[in-house]
């Protein structure tokens, strides 16, 4: 589903598929921490890759081969942008899509009388705040999206200007 906060949990599930061991498990990062539990919580949308590794292996610890990664992408968007040239925040997309997840995907952003402002390229950076070339205002926006997968939503966002 898509989301627009942090509340979001990973679960790696059959883990007998590896094979014997007692594993461990870390996100986005192959040196740790790692954990018992296969479950993440308060995971932000993107794409993320979920080490695991067998704590018995002693290949694991002193050559780091042996550590098995899965890529998981949770789709999202963030609930503001601020392009006001600070370079944080400047532009607003999907969060959770690249080459390997959803890559054809389309997302359209509409102004509230439902006029289309922006056809998106899921790979790119993102909407700028501008339409023909001219900034638009800081109000409320739409999108809609149709991922590859077959899924659509649709949602809103604010685009706030001025400096923070």
């Amino acid at each position: 589903d898509l989301t627009d906060d942090n509340t979001n949990t990973i679960t790696i599930k059959n883990i007998a598929d590896l094979g014997i061991g007692d594993y461990e498990f870390s996100i986005d990062d192959p040196f740790g921490p790692y954990q018992d539990d296969s479950t993440f919580e308060n995971v932000k949308p993107g794409v993320h890759t979920i080490y695991i590794r067998d704590k018995n292996s002693y290949y694991t610890y002193d050559y780091g081969c042996g550590i098995a990664q899965v890529d998981v992408s949770i789709i999202g968007y963030k609930k503001y942008f601020t392009p006001n040239g600070d370079g944080i925040n400047e532009t607003w997309k999907i969060l959770g899509i690249n080459s390997a997840f959803n890559a054809k995907s389309k997302v359209y952003i509409f102004d509230r009388y439902g006029k289309l402002l922006k056809q998106l390229d899921p790979l790119s950076d993102g909407w700028d705040g501008t339409y023909l070339g001219k900034p638009m205002p800081a109000t409320d926006y739409w999108f809609r999206t149709y991922l590859e997968d077959g899924r659509e939503f649709k949602g809103h966002f604010s685009l706030i200007r001025g400096k923070f």
